[in-house]
């Protein structure tokens, strides 16, 4: 994948060849035109992006900026990323239907449309694609295929700070080892300890 370090829209555009500077501007005219309100465009991940900026949606998994659509020149050819076609199987109906009417070939993976020419797009197709998703149902779409959040499991804090104080308070109650205290000493003490205090009664010695 062709990648770009331009920091602008302008900048990656003049990186371009004359021809594909054309074909690019004229596909972004297209979605310009078409994409709702609430997206914006910048650069991101060496392609010119059109996201959600963190100020109305930052709940994202990757913590950038959610992606609805990109531009790009790669080696072999250029790029339209739709990923509302990507989210919605009626919208990647339409985009078949669309070029199959127009009788172009949809050259497509699950969200890219591949094309070597502006020929190669039928650009009313992809401007009505583009305007279809606005961004409170985009955003539904991305909450609905994530993983649900697992319920959490384990003793309440309070519960478990509890729990820790008692330890902490039965450790400093047993009697600690000093220099010349030998093993058995201590245990004596403990075991004094569990049972109160109190001793024994000697066994009487049998005759």
């Amino acid at each position: 994948m062709a990648t770009s370090n331009a920091g602008t829209v302008e900048q990656y555009l003049a990186e371009l060849p004359p021809d594909r500077r054309d074909a690019i501007s004229a596909v972004r005219d297209v979605v310009r035109r078409n994409i709702p309100p609430g997206y914006e465009e910048r650069m991101s991940w060496g392609m010119i992006s059109y996201e959600i900026p963190f100020s109305r949606y930052p709940a994202t998994y990757n913590r950038k900026p959610l992606c609805y659509a990109a531009l790009a020149s790669q080696k072999n050819h250029m790029a339209l990323y739709l990923m509302c076609a990507y989210a919605d199987s009626t919208q990647a109906r339409l985009l078949h239907e669309g070029f199959e009417k127009t009788g172009k070939k949809l050259d497509m993976g699950k969200s890219c449309i591949r094309f070597r020419t502006i020929d190669d797009l039928p650009l009313d197709v992809i401007g009505a694609a583009v305007r279809s998703t606005p961004v409170d149902d985009y955003i539904a779409y991305y909450e609905a295929t994530r993983p649900a959040k697992p319920a959490t499991r384990g003793k309440p804090k309070a519960a478990k700070a509890a729990q820790r104080n008692r330890r902490t308070e039965r450790g400093s109650a047993r009697p600690k080892r000093t220099a010349g205290t030998s093993k058995a000493t201590a245990r004596k003490s403990r075991t004094a300890m569990k049972s109160g205090g109190r001793r024994a009664a000697p066994r009487a010695k049998s005759r």
